[in-house]
């Protein structure tokens, strides 16, 4: 009885822990946004991860961690969000990063386009918009642009 009294605190903290990069039903595009550039920052892959589609999740963390051996995020900022839709946006970003092995911090811009999937939304994709190529942001196939009409200010429940 002794070792499931003291089994049960330690599987409650694993489940909870668990659940916290799952998607809140009906969060916020910012949150969404917030939580994963957070996670990317502090190194919490499988908390960015649980921002984009099932399917890129394990290849994103295997990648993230792998890049991290040398790439550093250091911060970024949210520039501007645009809808496209009741279920897209476009979110650029400032990102501003340094490779251990060089020492210099740079500054990259990415559009993020990110796709609401019934409650949740998700990121369907990053590419660079300007600033020096970043690892692990590709290169847009097409220029990358954020048209701001509508503005969506970054306080919305979208």
């Amino acid at each position: 009885m002794k070792l499931a009294n003291s089994i049960a605190p330690l599987l409650l903290a694993t489940a909870l822990s668990a659940c916290a990069g799952v998607p809140k039903a009906g969060e916020t595009l910012m949150e969404s946004v917030q939580t994963y550039n957070e996670g990317v920052r502090w190194e919490r892959f499988a908390a960015a991860a649980s921002r984009l589609p099932a399917a890129e999740r394990m290849a994103f963390i295997d990648e993230s961690d792998a890049r991290s051996k040398d790439f550093k995020l250091t911060d970024y900022e949210v520039v501007r969000v645009a809808a496209v839709s009741d279920k897209v946006a476009k979110v650029q970003v400032r990102l501003s990063w340094y490779r251990e092995s060089e020492g210099t911090l740079r500054e990259t811009h990415a559009v993020q386009t990110w796709k609401r999937s019934g409650k949740v939304w998700v990121l369907a994709s990053q590419a660079r918009l300007r600033g020096p190529e970043m690892p692990g942001v590709m290169e847009p196939v097409e220029p990358a642009t954020v048209e701001m009409d509508p503005v969506v200010p970054q306080h919305s429940a979208l």
